[in-house]
């Protein structure tokens, strides 16, 4: 399935479960990790345990049956690793401190990239 179309899949299941604030940043030309990176917030740990879970079922349905949640013990920050696309989800606060969208919104080429 192309990678365009499953980024679409995951915006959309995103949006569809109330999670906030949906950026996709493109990491074609900048990491060798994924093609692209998906941050949201939620509004509590108990909505981004259910934001995470969803996606991955959603993902499961797609047949890619290798994608996981990392963060499962934090209350503020999940990470769903579907292949090419890698979705980070945190509570307001956790994203505002570590700010992913500035840091990756740099022009690095990939082979500067150390993730």
């Amino acid at each position: 399935m192309e990678v365009k179309r499953i980024k679409k899949i995951i915006e959309n299941s995103l949006n569809k479960n109330k999670a906030n604030n949906i950026v996709t940043i493109d990491l074609k030309k900048k990491s060798h990790i994924a093609d692209y990176m998906i941050v949201a917030s939620g509004t509590s740990s108990r909505h981004l345990q259910s934001l995470s879970e969803n996606l991955v079922i959603e993902l499961k349905k797609l047949g890619f049956d290798n994608c996981r949640i990392e963060g499962y013990e934090s209350n503020d920050w999940k990470l769903v690793d579907a292949i090419d696309i890698i979705v980070h989800l945190f509570h307001p606060e956790k994203r505002s401190f570590y700010d992913l969208e500035k840091m990756w919104s740099e022009n690095l080429p990939k082979e500067k990239a150390l993730i």
